[in-house]
């Protein structure tokens, strides 16, 4: 029987998930929720571009929506942040229906969202479901697929990653978290109440430290930005020269003030090559190329979806991806 979702947050991510749910067999979209006033009510087909109507009406009303619909799971793409995050979180737990959050934090909470992490795998283990927080990034390319990829070694020195992306291809909000077409003053300020930052580094090199046994001494996250030297737009932002196109972001993880696993990040207007890149010095050393890199929102959005299936199998808490069976694409 197809698999019984509902999604929880219809931005861009919500979206593409949705759009997939719709085409792909093996599931069946079954309700939908949003707390955007000019979505409630509206066919979900209009509200995510599908081009026709699905017979399902966007609701603010989550409690009512779960119980009307009986998912078999919820897949939540609402905020980057697990303290904004947690009230959605609680309200799906509270009705025992196992989950997929794009929340970034909730890929492997770390500092301060450790005390909520452990009140998410509470409520999960008292309902008898499992949670899973994942994406792209983190999720996926800077830390599962190392992690992978270490299966193969006798030894490991140090891990490295870099992830380059050119941003024209990137969602509107994205844009915005990168800071493109801000000046260095705003970009500066931005960073400094958090606005503007790739969240995800330490969630990354937490896993990856968890996942080869590596205790960490201290994990650094630092910002730049990438300042335009020519006039750059995508389809929703324009950058004049010595305004902000992007954000170089780099998170370091030391072990006796060395750095072991290094996380290097760039995402702008105009990049002129993407790529995911994954070198683990060792035995054997093993470097990995994504070519041309792999498509943040398009990869989030599957990532999302194929972990549907897994979450009726693992046991009840909050899971991280190194907890998970392989998640994989099924053609049903």
């Amino acid at each position: 029987m197809p698999i019984r979702v509902l999604v929880y947050g219809l931005g861009p991510i919500g979206s593409a998930v949705s759009r997939q749910l719709v085409a792909r067999k093996g599931f069946t979209l079954v309700g939908a929720v949003d707390t955007d006033r000019n979505k409630v009510g509206l066919d979900v087909g209009q509200v995510i571009g599908l081009g026709k109507k699905l017979r399902i009406r966007v609701t603010n009303d989550a409690v009512g929506a779960i119980k009307q619909s009986a998912p078999d799971v919820v897949v939540m793409c609402t905020s980057s942040s697990l303290k904004k995050a947690l009230p959605a979180i609680e309200t799906v737990l509270k009705l025992k229906t196992p989950m997929v959050s794009t929340t970034e934090e909730l890929s492997y909470p770390v500092g301060r969202n450790r005390a909520l992490a452990r009140q998410i795998d509470l409520m999960a283990k008292k309902a008898k479901v499992a949670v899973l927080g994942t994406g792209v990034n983190p999720g996926f390319a800077m830390d599962a697929l190392p992690v992978m990829l270490s299966g193969a070694c006798e030894r490991i020195d140090r891990l490295r990653v870099d992830r380059v992306q050119d941003a024209r291809i990137r969602r509107l909000p994205f844009q915005q978290k990168i800071g493109a077409g801000l000046t260095t003053a705003q970009f500066a300020a931005k960073v400094a109440d958090g606005s503007v930052r790739h969240v995800g580094l330490a969630e990354s090199i937490t896993m990856i430290a968890v996942a080869l046994g590596w205790r960490l001494d201290r994990i650094t996250d630092e910002i730049a930005p990438k300042v335009a030297t020519t006039a750059v737009e995508s389809e929703l932002l324009a950058v004049d020269p010595g305004y902000v196109c992007g954000i170089v972001q780099d998170g370091i993880g030391y072990r006796k003030d060395e750095a072991v696993i290094t996380l290097h990040m760039e995402a702008y207007l105009g990049a002129p090559e993407c790529y995911d890149a994954v070198t683990i010095e060792g035995s054997p050393r093993i470097v990995q190329r994504v070519s041309g890199g792999i498509h943040g929102d398009i990869a989030t959005a599957s990532i999302a979806v194929n972990a549907v299936p897994q979450m009726l199998r693992v046991a009840p808490g909050l899971r991280t991806m190194i907890d998970m069976p392989i998640v994989s694409y099924r053609a049903q």
